[in-house]
């Protein structure tokens, strides 16, 4: 009967603390309307990269290449982390089909369809 009574008494002292505090958004989010922005809330790679994109900066090679001639002396820029990348060629503006080939680190390499040139360039990694 004893151990009842304690259990009961526990039960009730915890009923009767006061509630956890709520979670709070960060004062400049109340101060500016209640809602913080992407730019308030974001982090770690997420804020790298929205910021490059402010920048005018394209981190991931998500925005179109800038356009060359495609010659041997003036080929088309490819970016790449890495010693080779693969590349999609459009050999045709109204061609539904894609080229796609390996392109190594080193010389302009051709497009085994239309002969575009290509060359593998560094890509600048976010620091």
């Amino acid at each position: 009967m004893a151990s009842r009574l304690l259990r009961v008494s526990g039960a009730l002292r915890a009923l009767r603390r006061p509630p956890p505090a709520p979670l709070r958004a960060p004062a400049r989010a109340l101060a500016s309307g209640g809602i913080p922005t992407d730019e308030e809330q974001a982090t770690g790679l997420e804020r790298k990269v929205m910021q490059a994109m402010e920048k005018g900066q394209d981190p991931y090679n998500i925005l179109p290449p800038k356009r060359y001639s495609g010659t041997k002396e003036d080929p088309h820029l490819v970016s790449s982390i890495s010693s080779k990348r693969i590349v999609g060629c459009i050999c045709e503006e109204d061609n539904s089909c894609v080229i796609w080939f390996w392109l190594h680190k080193g010389e302009p390499q051709r497009c085994p369809s239309c002969g575009a040139h290509y060359k593998l360039v560094p890509h600048e990694l976010l620091h």
